[in-house]
């Protein structure tokens, strides 16, 4: 049977490899990018990815644990980005990386949410901390591609005509 310590490691442990991957998504949005506020968008969360990779990992050492190799690898493997079932014109990418974009954002809340509740039910008030405070990161995120998504889309389709 795990100790509440070894389950808040592995929770750490997926955060991590979930943030590693959305961050090689992100350097990909980044290039891609068209759209200047999207551009900005992308940007900015892959500075606020790296801080939570670092923060995360800075944690989860001081629980005695290490980012799992394993995990990463696999992460990346599977991809987490829903972009697989996107497909158009390039003049449309911005758009589509900005739905896998806004995906990734909801499910990291989810993410960040389950670690909250999971570290606080173990008993790690410092972890529920640290994952509520991403957790408002990611929000904030999410609201913010929500809120460009139209007029990058409506731009997609004026730049055809």
């Amino acid at each position: 049977m795990d100790t509440s310590v070894e389950v808040v490691q592995r929770y750490l442990q997926d955060a991590i490899a979930a943030e590693k991957n959305f961050e090689t998504q992100l350097q990909s949005f980044l290039k891609e990018a068209a759209d200047e506020a999207a551009k900005t968008a992308f940007q900015e969360h892959l500075m606020e990815t790296r801080s939570q990779i670092e923060r995360l990992t800075g944690r989860l050492e001081q629980l005695g644990g290490a980012p799992s190799t394993a995990k990463n690898l696999l992460a990346y493997v599977l991809n987490l980005a829903p972009k697989f079932g996107l497909s158009g014109q390039e003049k449309e990418r911005n758009t589509q990386n900005l739905i896998a974009a806004f995906g990734i954002e909801n499910y990291e809340c989810a993410m960040y949410e389950s670690l909250a509740s999971m570290a606080s039910a173990a008993g790690d008030p410092d972890t529920a901390a640290l994952a509520r405070s991403i957790l408002q990161e990611e929000k904030r995120a999410a609201t913010r591609i929500w809120d460009m998504l139209g007029t990058v889309a409506h731009k997609g389709v004026a730049t055809q005509s």
